[in-house]
Parts: structure tokens; sequence; C-alpha cells
């Protein structure tokens, strides 16, 4: 199988300095239909691997792992054989990360990854760490939301065929039923469904009140557009696809007006000092604008970072600094529960029609439970 790789080191050669200087393998999608994504969850690794704590040296190197399972193995396997991996930043998406954790409990080696899939840190497996808030902690978020702001009874609920939408489509179920909510109308939809307008259609004839989106960034921008085109009123709130400035960019400030989605963060709307900090850094390196993925994986990177310049220079030391710390990052503090869930908070982020930038209306901080 092919690779893109892109070898970026930081810091000295380990010949010539005693201080830490971990090796980091970046494997994340950057082309395919999450290149999006991907491409920001492996902007937030390289800020936070080029600009390391004081005395970490890291040396790391990108792989496109592509959007197959078997591209995110084989990925894993050679990062693992080119020499001693201290820790992972792994793909964010589900069926990839399914695939790659047999291997890092095999080899011990812990992944930090942005995957919102429920089912990775379901799996007993201690070499995980999730720093995007699991889909139970989003969708939930999402949802009452939905309920708060619009008294919705009568959703209709549109998700992706991918492991990422039928995760997410569960736990939007879920947590319907805790408020006596059943759907009047859900659909599946490929990634590969460029015309929105026939479920959009019939998501309107079963008389729903509203809809709740769980689709990727390039999808969801396709559905916003084509609501729009057919004069569609009803409240959206969608998933964090929408947060995604890439997205956002495919669709005009109109287009956007009333429409609502879950993230873990939105560093675009510069909320507090270290989030607008952490925005001109990221523009500055990348020239493009920061999403809730690409902040969460900074956060993620640093936390491990961290751990290295406090002592933590194996793979098992900072799996155990993973799993029993807890860490200020610039979007949240992340503990893990149990399970390799680090992310416990969400935000609700809201268009005006006016601009791109969302302003985020909602907080939800949700306990943290095995």
């Amino acid at each position: 199988m092919a690779f893109a790789t892109l070898v970026l080191f930081g810091g000295l050669p380990v010949a010539h300095t005693a201080e830490p200087a971990p090796d980091v393998p970046v494997l994340v999608p950057i082309t395919g239909f999450l290149a999006a994504e991907g491409s920001s969850q492996r902007n937030g690794a390289l800020l936070a691997l080029q600009n390391p704590p004081a005395g970490v040296h890291p040396r790391f190197a990108v792989t496109d792992t592509g959007t197959s399972p078997e591209g995110a193995v084989n990925a894993l396997e050679r990062a693992l054989s080119d020499g001693e991996v201290t820790v992972v930043v792994a793909s964010m998406l589900g069926t990839q990360m399914l695939a790659m954790l047999p291997i890092a409990q095999a080899q011990k080696v812990p992944l930090i990854t942005m995957s919102g899939t429920a089912d990775i840190t379901r799996k007993g497996n201690p070499y995980i760490f999730r720093f995007f808030p699991a889909d139970s902690v989003v969708k939930g978020a999402q949802v009452k939301y939905a309920i708060e702001a619009h008294h919705i009874q009568k959703p209709a609920v549109i998700y992706q065929t991918t492991a990422y939408g039928q995760s997410g489509h569960a736990e939007i179920l879920t947590a319907l039923a805790a408020a006596g909510i059943k759907p009047v109308y859900e659909d599946a939809l490929d990634v590969g469904v460029k015309d929105m307008r026939p479920v959009i259609a019939k998501a309107v004839a079963s008389g729903a009140d509203s809809l709740l989106l769980q689709l990727h960034g390039g999808p969801t921008a396709l559905f916003l557009k084509a609501v729009a085109a057919m004069d569609v009123h009803l409240p959206i709130v969608a998933g964090s696809g929408l947060s995604q400035p890439a997205t956002v960019a495919l669709l005009e400030p109109a287009e956007l007006k009333g429409v609502c989605g879950e993230t873990g963060s939105s560093p675009i709307s510069g909320e507090t000092p270290a989030a607008r900090d952490f925005l001109a850094r990221y523009r500055d390196a990348f020239h493009t604008d920061p999403d809730g993925f690409a902040l969460g994986q900074y956060d993620a990177t640093m936390m491990a970072l961290e751990a290295v310049a406090k002592g933590a220079t194996s793979a098992e030391a900072v799996t155990k600094a993973l799993a029993t710390g807890s860490y200020q990052g610039v979007a949240m503090t992340y503990k893990s529960n149990g399970h390799g869930d680090m992310a416990h908070s969400a935000v609700i982020v809201c268009f005006d029609g006016t601009s791109r930038v969302p302003a985020v209306v909602r907080h939800y901080d949700f306990p943290i439970s095995p």
C-alpha cells in the first residue's frame, strides 16, 4: 500500500542530547471523505509538536491513513517497526481506530485520538485516549439544546452510514428516549450522496418539527445548501461537522442563518484569552482557521508532551500519566473516566446569517462517570 508521508523533525537528534526526544507518529486521514477533519487533526498535533514544552525535542512524521481500516493498520505497524514509539496521534475515523486498537494493546503503545465513535473506549483497551467528547456527551448536548431552545417533539434524524454516523445516531436516540421523544423520521446516507433534496422532502412530509444531523463536514454543507434552496424553515441542530471552518466555507452566511451545531470547542469564536492565543498561532502556522478537532488534538498532544517533560519518557509511563492525570488544556480540563474518555464538556454554536463565525450559545459539562 502506498502512503503519502510528510516527514517533519523537531528538536535535536537523539544522539546529541540527553533531554527527552519522544517519537510521536502522526497517523491521520488527510485524503478521502474525511480529509478536512483529518487535516485539522494533523495541524493541531503539529502545532503542539513544533512548540513543545521546554527541554522536550519530539521526533515526528505524518502519514496519511486514507479512509480504509487497512491503511490505518499498515501505517501503525510501519511506524512501530521504525523504532521505540512513545505515543501515537491516531486517526479520528472510527473504523480505523477500531482496527488499530488490538495492535496498540499488543505493543503497549498509547493512542491519542479525536474520534467520537463510542465503541473505541468500550473495548476494555487501556491504551486508547479520546480527547474529543464522546458521542454520548456531544449528542447529549445536541438533543438537550434542541429540546431547550426549540421544544422539539417530532424530530427527523439524518445520519451517515459510517461508524461515526451510526454511533452518533444511537446516542441521539438514547438522549431522545430519555426525554420521552421518538423521531418521526430517520434516514442513513452514504457519504457519496450528493443530492439531499429527496431525504429533506421525506423529512418534511413526515411532519417533523426539527432536523437533527449526524453527518460529516461535506455532506453537512450539501444538506444545508439544499435546505436553503428548498426554503425549509425547520430548526436544525447539526453534528460537529458544522463547526469546521472548512464546512462553513462551502456555504453562504445566509444559508447558515439560525442553524446550530454541537462540538467540543469553537476556537474560531475566541471565547477566552487562551483560545484567542491559540487561534492567532494556528492562523500564523497554517494560514487557515482551526476547528474543535484541531484544538482538541493540540490539547491531547500537549498533555502527552507535558507528561514527557515531567519524566514520562516511555510509552508505558505516558500511558500511566494519561490514565491517571488531569490536564488543563485550552478547550477544557481533561481527565480519564477510567476507559480513556478524556473530554467531558461540549458547546453549542449558532450562526446569525451575517457571518461565517459562529457564536457559542450554550455550554454543557457532563459528569466524569465510568
